[in-house]
């Protein structure tokens, strides 16, 4: 009698008892969303050790050391590197989307966040009876220097790789 080898039979390795989680383990998901939380829990320190206050909104906020968004987008395409390889078309998206997203933090974001200081600094020099000096500041902690960028691609990079020498 032939036996029928399914999908689920092939990825478990011959292995019998393998038990069936509740979510599947998805290592670039998991990478990726790993990288960003730590990302953003070290900006608490880079915030105390540049200055000298423990700062919790740094923790939510866009901008500062080391960039979340690149360290995210950094281990997703790290992660599907070690996974699957280079040569497929969801690596290849990855990569795109990595170079977009680090090009903005340090470009239009960058820049955005520079004007929005230049504003701030002319709204604070109106006199008090002009109608846009009450106006609440602009957030001026937008984008991020490259060093930044370069962070944050560095800690997606380790992530990726000890969660793929982990898994």
């Amino acid at each position: 009698m032939d036996e029928v080898l399914t999908a689920a039979d092939a990825s478990s390795n011959g292995s019998t008892s393998s038990q069936p989680s509740i979510l599947p383990y998805n290592l670039p998901l998991l990478s990726a969303f790993l990288s960003c939380a730590l990302a953003q829990f070290l900006k608490l320190f880079t915030t105390w050790y540049k200055e000298k206050r423990w700062d919790s909104r740094r923790m939510l906020g866009s901008g500062g050391m080391p960039s979340s968004h690149s360290s995210t987008v950094t281990a997703l395409v790290v992660a599907i590197g070690l996974q699957e390889g280079t040569g497929g078309s969801a690596f290849a998206i990855a990569v795109v989307l990595a170079c977009v997203v680090m090009y903005d933090a340090t470009g239009v974001r960058l820049h955005a966040g520079r004007q929005a200081e230049l504003l701030n600094q002319i709204v604070c020099e109106l006199p008090p009876e002009h109608p846009v000096s009450s106006v609440r500041p602009l957030r001026d902690s937008l984008g991020h220097t490259p060093l930044q960028v370069l962070a944050g691609a560095v800690l997606g990079c380790i992530v990726a790789y000890l969660m793929k020498s982990s898994s």
